[in-house]
């Protein structure tokens, strides 16, 4: 009896230490904790976290434990071009430890990003166009319906039986909203010349042919709220950050 209760309270203290791995290969513990690193790695990824993916890491982990009880059976990290690989492999996970630490040290704020938003805000308000044209092949063509237009005929009706642009010519040469510079040079400068209500009293020429085209509104460009573009904001300054970082580390260290 004093046996039994000896074994079985030596059971109650192995079980959590038992508890704690998901497997031992020859000998070697496979924590659960690292199991849930993996885990945790591919539910990031975009894998979805389930017995049967825990399984699979379980497995995944034990395989590379079995192959790397082979490797250093045989030596292998006593190879050059593997202690170099290894070292390289060193390196690339202390590095991303160091800036991991660094940005978790150093986290973007509100204030940053609403500055850097106001910045680029700032330096891309664009005029948007809504435009108009007649495209034909001859210059002599474009000048007759300058000419038609100044008497007073119906721009899209004359758009629907001259242009050449299939896009535009069924909607009465209309095209819709878009910025000077998208347009093909010289349209998108003679466009950005023109007045509301203003058609151009020259024809314009491009690769395409000629253009009679009409300016029939401007508007400042919408630009995407803070909200919209706030991931996008915070990796690049959070990009921005580690660049500084690693150039005052570079700056600091003596290179002889």
């Amino acid at each position: 009896m004093k046996r039994i209760m000896t074994f079985m309270a030596a059971c109650a203290i192995a079980a959590p230490a038992f508890a704690q791995n998901a497997a031992v290969v020859n000998g070697q513990a496979i924590p659960d904790a690292q199991v849930e690193e993996f885990v945790k790695m591919m539910t990031q990824q975009g894998a979805q976290d389930s017995p049967k993916l825990r399984e699979q890491v379980r497995e995944e982990l034990i395989n590379r434990i079995v192959m790397v009880q082979a490797a250093e059976k045989a030596d292998i990290a006593k190879n050059p071009e593997v202690q170099t690989e290894l070292e390289l492999a060193r390196q690339s996970v202390l590095i991303r430890g160091l800036f991991n630490d660094f940005l978790a040290k150093h986290p973007v704020t509100d204030a940053q990003l609403k500055a850097e938003y106001d910045k680029i805000k700032d330096s891309n308000q664009q005029e948007e166009y809504k435009a108009a044209h007649i495209l034909v092949k001859e210059e002599k063509e474009a000048q007759d319906i300058i000419a038609r237009l100044k008497k007073g005929e119906n721009f899209a009706a004359i758009a629907k039986e001259k242009s050449q642009d299939p896009g535009s010519g069924a909607n009465g040469g209309d095209l819709g909203w878009a910025s000077a510079d998208s347009y093909v040079q010289p349209f998108g400068e003679a466009l950005a010349k023109l007045k509301k209500g203003e058609t151009t009293q020259a024809p314009v020429q491009s690769s395409f042919g000629w253009h009679v085209i009409r300016l029939d509104d401007t508007r400042t460009a919408e630009f995407p709220p803070l909200e919209q573009v706030k991931p996008q904001l915070e990796e690049m300054l959070r990009q921005q950050a580690l660049a500084k970082y690693q150039e005052d580390l570079r700056k600091a260290a003596k290179v002889q």
